[in-house]
């Protein structure tokens, strides 16, 4: 006897054979087609936010951790496919309004916008981890409050002259504080750039400096003669191997200008 190809279709019989079945069972085509395998129950945010807290880097982890701990406080026995976006809208408003005010305060507008953030990140994770699907995500579907335009303004020159005078006149370290000023002035780099900066950093025939800076960024950036023969005159009088700080102070310590 031949055998029928397993790649051939169904016969009309063996079809209204299957769905008598499914007709005597109460069941349709469709519902066999929306019927998805349970799956684990997501964790409760009290077990998956330490997770995540030692997945993500030191900077986010720093930057979220009171807001996880926010989440914590109110949704720590919940699970991550609890909450809908109303609840999330709900709670990013009780923050801003209970937020610590500070002179430079703007209304609770960063704290609800780390929030939101700080719940995108976790939820990032759980949707890569198959706890919900991308289409479940309440984290997305709450928009952040819109920003406000920054406040901050260049230090005008007569201001930056007097800042630079008290440096010189004053401190333990005048030359290494003029040097840290005349550095941030011409480059504008963060302080950990400034503090990172080596001796195998300066390239003084092209008057180029290697800046390492805020998540692993690294540039190079031009100099004036001036601040490049400063730099090398700091190195010559207060000696540093290649890959060490450069800046440091006339002992040779370092230890106080760690970055924050």
């Amino acid at each position: 006897m031949t055998t029928q190809p397993s790649s051939s279709r169904p016969s009309q019989a063996d079809l209204d054979a299957a769905m008598l079945l499914l007709s005597r069972l109460g069941i349709s085509p469709g519902d066999l087609q929306q019927t998805a395998p349970a799956g684990p129950p997501a964790p409760t945010f009290a077990e998956y936010i330490p997770v995540v807290s030692e997945a993500v880097s030191a900077g986010t982890r720093r930057v979220y951790a009171s807001y996880w701990n926010r989440v914590l406080a109110e949704w720590g026995h919940r699970r991550l496919d609890e909450p809908d976006p109303t609840e999330i809208k709900r709670l990013a408003e009780h923050v801003k309004a209970n937020v610590v005010t500070r002179r430079n305060a703007r209304g609770g507008r960063s704290a609800a916008e780390h929030l939101i953030a700080a719940l995108r990140c976790l939820y990032h994770h759980a949707v890569a981890d198959g706890h919900l699907a991308e289409a479940d995500n309440p984290a997305r579907k709450v928009a952040k409050p819109r920003r406000l335009p920054s406040t901050r303004r260049a230090v005008p020159d007569t201001r930056l002259a007097e800042i630079n005078q008290v440096a010189a006149t004053t401190g333990d370290d005048p030359a290494l504080d003029c040097l840290l000023l005349r550095l941030h002035t011409e480059t504008a780099c963060r302080r950990g750039g400034a503090l990172a900066l080596r001796p195998a950093d300066l390239d003084p025939d092209q008057c180029l400096i290697m800046l390492h800076e805020k998540g692993g960024t690294v540039r190079w950036q031009p100099v004036s003669p001036t601040l490049m023969r400063h730099l090398q005159q700091h190195v010559e009088e207060r000696p540093a191997a290649p890959t060490t700080p450069l800046l440091r102070y006339r002992n040779g310590k370092t230890d106080h200008l760690s970055p924050l």
